[in-house]
């Protein structure tokens, strides 16, 4: 693929899905992303991280990519909720186990639907974010820059991706976040 925009995705599961352990899923996806028109470009480390909330199930496998690809961010995730139905992906719970769980953090320096929307979603309190979810494809993903499974293994494909409306690299958002928030994260 020659052109095509530079997309950011997260990766995550704590569930297994038939014979595989969530590690085998994340594989089997990025395969399937690849050959589904997503030139994947660079991919972490595996990450082991703690399920959240706290106490909700097992740890999450967790790893980030950054692809090429022609798709239009809403067709992007049109094809990311299709590879999480072949991995028997059920959205029963908010934050609750999967199988496999594919975000788009970012497609170049869309902002998604508006700038106004956006910022509502990252600002919004934490104990609302537990309650709801937005009904449309919110780019950056709102929530970025608050999560260590997200940025340590964003830091290790994009490091100098800087997000559009706060201006910081994810290697600036990583380091802002608490070290022990970091230390969580631990390679597989």
């Amino acid at each position: 693929m020659d052109g095509g925009q530079d997309t950011l995705i997260a990766l995550g599961a704590n569930l297994s899905h038939g014979d595989d352990l969530p590690a085998d899923t994340l594989r089997k996806a990025i395969g399937m992303l690849a050959a589904g028109g997503i030139d994947v470009v660079a991919e972490s480390r595996f990450f082991k991280t703690p399920c959240f909330p706290e106490g909700a199930g097992p740890d999450y496998v967790n790893a980030a990519i950054r692809c090429r690809t022609d798709l239009a961010p809403d067709e992007i995730l049109q094809f990311l909720h299709k590879v999480e139905a072949e991995f028997s992906r059920v959205r029963l719970s908010r934050w609750g186990g999967r199988t496999l769980d594919l975000d788009i953090i970012a497609v170049d320096n869309h902002i998604c639907p508006d700038r106004d929307t956006v910022r509502h979603w990252i600002d919004l309190p934490a104990e609302q974010q537990m309650q709801t979810a937005p009904d449309q494809l919110i780019l950056p993903h709102p929530r970025l820059q608050d999560r260590a499974f997200v940025l340590v293994p964003l830091a290790e494909v994009a490091p100098g991706w800087k997000h559009p409306l706060l201006g910081k690299t994810v290697t600036e958002m990583c380091d802002e976040l608490p070290e022990e928030a970091r230390a969580e994260v631990i390679p597989l």
